[in-house]
């Protein structure tokens, strides 16, 4: 098993193939602050490299043998194959080379309190909840969030040895690897069939997960969620369930009420039988779930609750989760990261319930397997919308398919009765946004490609092209 132990230096110069992911550049930034030696290469420059590089790491664009300069320790994403020359040249000078996952779930020994957030839908929400109630305590936590929080001016925040929280993505079978103190698991679902060969392949990678920890583990998990039940018997140390109306599990939101735009109110039933009452600062229904994980695991590992109750009620969310951009003729212009069918309609049916006029989603598939492997369930995820506008599928780590195309999703959505439109560009878009807004109207792109940039087009253009 890889070890690495953060005090000792005993990797003291580690480079990392593909520095400026969300993750890997979350690393970086914390062995930096804590004095190690950093290098790294991406393909492009970016606000995030350029940032690690004005914290005195030496990145390289573009990936070259050359970029191998004598390192103890050599990290590299799940999207570097083994043609990768620097990953060869490491490999031939014998010097250690481990992935992003078995890094992370090393680095997750070295703390006293580590809150690790799986699941297919919400980690990122999740994380950020709870990194905010730790922000405003009195500890200093170390954190790494796959997106960025204004509390913290960005994704990663170093702090003492004490606290760790981070996201642990299944992907690639990672969180095998991991081994947190607390284990949080929010649900389990069908996603990353590129990887995965179905449901069952994934409930098995959970089950191995939980069987990682020791007897002093804490798993937290939603009761709610059927596919979770699947994983129970492997979990290890204390099982500590929640649920929305459920009394079967030990924490239970009810008396759920919405205020005028949808945010929650809730009272929840704690482990010893009292009752808290909590309000969050976001909209949604779903929204419950994600805030009960983050109380449970910030209670449960010693913060108190005025403090949770305090920051769940001024948390207003990550950037790319429902996050208003501006507004187009009093037309609200919202963008999210939602990639998921099931993440498409929780979100659709939070915005509906609240909208005075049409809801139009705009939807940028992401990747070109589960575009096709959950395609049916694509077409049952935007009953919400009065209007859904497909653009073309991006790509990102996969080669073109020509066996799926938004085209086809299109047709299949209006077989279905769904008013749906194909426009193939960012432009097209934007101005069709144009042609069909009107006040009250609340117009949301979404994918976890680039769909935040359309929505910025749609309010940064709107002067532009109408003179």
């Amino acid at each position: 098993m890889f070890e690495f132990n953060l005090n000792e230096h005993n990797y003291n110069y580690v480079h990392f193939i593909g520095i400026g992911g969300i993750s890997m550049s979350g690393i970086a930034s914390l062995l930096l602050n804590k004095g190690y030696k950093v290098s790294g290469s991406d393909r492009s420059m970016t606000d995030i490299v350029n940032n690690l590089k004005e914290n005195g790491a030496e990145v390289f664009i573009g990936q070259k043998s050359e970029n191998i300069k004598n390192p103890d320790l050599v990290v590299y994403t799940d999207a570097i194959l083994d043609d990768n020359e620097e990953l060869i040249a490491a490999r031939k000078l014998d010097i250690p080379v481990v992935t992003r996952g078995v890094f992370l779930g090393a680095l997750m020994r070295n703390y006293k309190h580590s809150i690790a957030v799986s699941g297919s839908h919400g980690k990122s929400t999740t994380t950020s909840i709870i990194s905010k109630i730790l922000l405003n305590s009195n500890e200093d936590a170390s954190i790494l969030l796959g997106g960025e929080l204004d509390d913290m001016d960005g994704n990663v925040h170093v702090g003492d040895d004490k606290y760790l929280v981070t996201e642990a993505c299944e992907y690639k079978g990672n969180i095998r690897y991991y081994f947190p103190q607390t284990v949080i698991i929010l649900n389990i679902d069908q996603d990353h069939l590129d990887y995965y060969k179905d449901l069952n392949d994934i409930v098995n990678t959970f089950k191995a997960y939980l069987r990682n920890q020791d007897n002093n583990s804490k798993t937290i998990l939603n009761l709610n969620e059927e596919n979770n039940k699947l994983i129970l018997d492997s979990v290890q140390g204390e099982l500590i369930t929640y649920a929305q109306e459920n009394y079967d599990a030990d924490y239970v939101a009810h008396n759920i009420a919405f205020d005028e735009i949808g945010r929650p109110n809730f009272d929840l039933k704690m482990k010893d039988g009292s009752i808290e009452h909590f309000e969050l600062g976001v909209i949604g229904r779903h929204n419950i779930n994600n805030a009960m994980a983050a109380i449970i695991a910030t209670y449960e590992n010693g913060i108190d609750l005025d403090t949770i109750r305090k920051n769940l009620k001024t948390y207003t969310g990550l950037k790319r989760r429902m996050e208003i951009i501006g507004h187009v003729n009093d037309t609200t212009i919202m963008t999210d990261y939602g990639h998921h069918p099931s993440e498409i309609e929780v979100t659709l049916d939070a915005l509906k319930e609240h909208t005075e006029g049409k809801l139009v989603c705009i939807w940028q598939p992401h990747t070109y397997s589960r575009t096709k492997t959950l395609f049916d369930d694509f077409l049952n995820c935007f009953d919400s919308a009065d209007e859904v506008i497909v653009t073309d599928i991006y790509a990102a780590r996969e080669k073109y398919d020509p066996t799926i195309h938004s085209k086809d999703v299109v047709d299949a959505l209006i077989e279905k009765g769904i008013n749906a439109k194909y426009l193939a560009t960012f432009e097209e878009a934007r101005d069709y946004v144009y042609e069909i807004a009107n006040p009250s109207d609340l117009i949301i792109t979404t994918g976890c490609g680039n769909p935040d940039v359309l929505a910025h087009m749609i309010v940064d253009d709107q002067v532009k092209v109408s003179a």
